[in-house]
């Protein structure tokens, strides 16, 4: 980060407020960053976190939205496992930012969420706006979605609220935490700082180590299985456990699936993973579900549909579920999906339980795979060709192939069949909760926790995603984040023409009516221009393969000497049969 960028003129410090008090507790707390959109509520903390800590650790990340402030820290933990704090103005902060805080919730990441609203005592509020913005009880909006939230009375219930949301957002299983402040409780004058509650005296809760015998109930299971599968569902980005997860499906010989909504688990183009990695399980995948006499879900998203598309025998197949989703269920969010059956159920982290069975089955804490991993076939395209989806993950993949990229996000239209992950790192997953406009805000945070790292942030973007949220690039640009978003622009919410194509085929209505209201043009947007005003340096749109290869290997090129970069790919529209089956299909 450029140490120049935002740099307030130093302040001498002659009274302290307790919004001094709230900043130093944020560094204590070790988050680098704090993203935010500024608001009067917190306009205390505000001034604290520029004059009194200089702007530094945490240094401020100013968001044009407060979709995207979230949106940026989700990114971040994707990437890192551990949460950036984000400051949301009054209710109408929260209620912006509250899409955001459920797709961070459904994907289980960290997130310090702090907030404030206007004075509790009505009698200290300005007239009109203080009251507008002020609720009896904030947390309310974004209750049913965050871990724990709570509104503090005094600075020094302020300041343990504080140490208590961070223990509490980074316990398995993780999801954001929200404290809202007292705009009164942050103006008020101190005499001194108080005592601070200590962090290092506060360690966060050990989960239940997986034991040797709980290792033994599952490898008694697999020793006996002659068509185990494994579902990789959400596990971590560290490269040991990666190395594990490979070891322990070549020791058995199980097959592996994995899915798209959740991150690179498992290497794609190895011999034992089946089917193509996708938003809704592919038919191949399902038919080897189906064949299973073992399926073991390691935190697997939505095992009881899968189960129940793989039209799996439950008399004749047993059922492993390890995970501590269920430590999360709550009666608003149906996020935990449909009721799985399981014949084995265990409360456990799922890289954990993969350490312990691997070393209950002999296998060295150290292990790797050792089957050969071959690179995909991919097709030329005639360079006066126009650009589909499956041509474009053709040629972006010709582009980096010189590249260490990660896949921050691909779009929705993204045919799994063309994926090629080999390791932790190299594609991050989706949105958790589906919320259209995330996209631009997770691709510009992972991209932030990338910088300085050899690895080139590479996002693949649907033009409505881009277009919901596209004023996020002003915080990268800003920055000086390298990234590279490709923008599979269809000109369409094709999501909902393959809806009602359905709906028109099964009321014998005329398909070619689909396009109405979902089409995006008659003006076409210029999303490179809208690019280029965020100061991102912006390419388009690209119509031809010819062009796409020429634009892509000067995109690279920019995103490495530390741009932000957008192409707009003009992309015909089609999904795969997988992704429209799985959409339509009741």
């Amino acid at each position: 980060m450029n140490d120049d960028l935002d740099r307030p003129i130093p302040s001498e410090i002659t009274e302290l407020f307790g919004s001094d008090a709230i900043a130093e507790m944020l560094r204590k707390l070790d988050t680098p960053y704090v993203a935010l959109n500024p608001g009067s509520s917190f306009r205390g903390l505000h001034d604290s976190l520029v004059n009194y800590l200089g702007n530094r650790d945490p240094q401020m990340l100013l968001c044009l939205h407060e979709e995207h402030a979230v949106a940026i820290a989700h990114g971040w933990a994707k990437v890192t496992g551990t949460p950036l704090a984000v400051i949301l103005h009054a209710n109408v902060g929260v209620m912006h930012a509250s899409m955001a805080v459920y797709n961070a919730w459904c994907d289980r990441v960290p997130m310090l969420i702090f907030g404030a609203t206007g004075p509790v005592d009505a009698a200290k509020r300005r007239p009109w706006i203080d009251w507008i913005h002020t609720s009896r009880d904030q947390a309310a909006i974004i209750r049913p979605y965050v871990k724990w939230d709570d509104q503090p009375a005094s600075l020094e219930a302020s300041l343990s609220s504080m140490l208590r949301s961070s223990i509490i957002t980074q316990t398995a299983p993780k999801a954001p935490t929200y404290v809202c402040f007292d705009v009164s409780v942050q103006e008020e004058p101190i005499d001194e700082m108080p005592a601070f509650p200590s962090p290092e005296r506060h360690a966060a809760p050990r989960m239940a180590q997986f034991s040797e015998s709980d290792a033994r109930s599952v490898l008694d299971l697999l020793e006996t299985s002659e068509k185990p599968v494994f579902l990789m569902g959400r596990v971590s980005r560290d490269q040991a456990d990666w190395d594990r997860r490979v070891a322990l499906a070549e020791h058995f010989g199980a097959r592996v699936v994995t899915d798209i909504k959740t991150a690179a688990a498992f290497p794609t183009c190895h011999p034992l993973h089946f089917g193509a990695p996708g938003y809704f399980v592919s038919q191949d995948a399902a038919q080897r579900i189906g064949q299973a006499d073992l399926v073991v879900s390691f935190d697997w998203v939505d095992l009881g549909g899968t189960l129940q598309q793989a039209d799996v025998d439950l008399e004749r197949t047993k059922v492993v579920n390890i995970s501590l989703d269920s430590l999360l269920t709550n009666g608003w969010s149906l996020d935990h999906q449909s009721l799985s059956p399981s014949d084995l159920t265990m409360l456990a982290d799922p890289d954990e339980a993969i350490r312990a069975i691997c070393l209950a089955a002999g296998l060295s804490d150290m292990a790797v795979g050792k089957m050969a991993i071959e690179a995909p076939a991919r097709p030329d395209h005639h360079p006066d060709a126009q650009i589909s989806i499956d041509s474009l993950s053709d040629v972006l993949a010709d582009a980096l192939s010189e590249e260490t990229a990660s896949f921050l996000r691909l779009t929705l239209s993204w045919n799994g069949s063309k994926c090629d992950f080999r390791g932790p790192l190299d594609y991050l997953g989706y949105d958790g909760g589906a919320g259209i406009g995330s996209g631009p805000g997770m691709a510009v945070g992972s991209a932030l926790a990338f910088k300085d790292s050899d690895r080139l942030p590479v996002a693949v973007l649907g033009d409505g995603d881009f277009m919901m949220g596209a004023t996020a690039i002003w915080t990268a640009a800003h920055h000086k984040v390298p990234l590279l978003i490709v923008v599979a622009n269809n000109r369409s919410y094709f999501n909902d023409e393959v809806h009602q194509e359905r709906v028109a085929i099964d009321r014998s209505r005329p398909v070619e009516n689909k396009h109405v209201g979902q089409a995006i043009g008659e003006p076409d947007i210029d999303i490179a221009a809208i690019a280029a005003a965020q100061g991102a340096k912006a390419f388009g749109p690209v119509k031809t393969i010819g062009e796409l290869n020429t634009t892509l290997a000067e995109a690279i090129r920019a995103a490495q000497e530390g741009k932000t970069v957008v192409v707009d790919a003009r992309v015909t529209p089609g999904y795969s049969d997988d992704m429209t089956d799985g959409m339509t299909n009741n």
